[in-house]
């Protein structure tokens, strides 16, 4: 996983409410393999028609939303099946955030769990965000993950909610099993204890 520290980045609406993890991710690609590019897949359905063909009126087909890596979403975005592939589809794709008004409850777990910050801001804030990316094209959002700051294209700065724990593991560029390891050498010495006792 990369550390997620201050990011800078191109912003694409997803402007749907109930966008939910079948959209982001269809059934079809859950038996592959995490070493496979679940980038290819993310929003399949809305990417490709099913001869294969873009779909030019997707946002992330339209050439001026391409490179975006923040996702601003409506409202329960990730929504339905708790399947963990649908964060893998979006981190390798390129996407690092997602700013939403709520988030599916595990989505909004497993996002942290892979490396993605998932960000909650009022719907006030949100909403006219969504309808402003939908006509101002290439604006940029930034995130201060130290600071727990998001810095919107109008220049406005607005704090974030994020656990302390899964804050570290961005910092870090950690997930959980990463964080366990780098305790290595005390589990080893807790196992070495625990064989003596016996």
């Amino acid at each position: 996983m990369e550390s997620l520290i201050h990011f800078d980045a191109l912003a694409a609406p997803i402007v749907a409410i109930n966008c939910d993890t079948d959209q982001i991710l269809p059934a079809r690609f859950l038996q592959k393999p995490r070493s496979d590019d679940f980038g290819q897949f993310l929003f399949r359905e809305h990417r490709f028609r099913p001869d294969g063909m873009t779909r030019p009126e997707f946002v992330l087909n339209q050439p001026s939303f391409r490179d975006a890596r923040i996702l601003v979403a409506n409202h329960n975005f990730g929504c339905g099946s708790s399947r963990e592939h649908a964060v893998w589809a979006l981190y390798d794709y390129g996407i690092r955030a997602v700013i939403a008004p709520s988030f599916g409850d595990i989505f909004f777990i497993n996002c942290l769990k892979n490396g993605l910050l998932p960000i909650v801001l009022p719907e006030q804030i949100v909403l006219p965000l969504l309808e402003r990316l939908s006509i101002e094209t290439a604006r940029r959002i930034s995130i201060d993950v130290p600071a727990q700051t998001v810095t919107l294209p109008d220049g406005a700065a607005h704090g974030f909610e994020l656990e302390p724990f899964a804050k570290a593991c961005l910092l870090q560029g950690m997930d959980e099993i990463d964080f366990t390891l780098s305790h290595q050498d005390r589990i080893d010495a807790f196992e070495r204890n625990r064989a003596d006792a016996f």
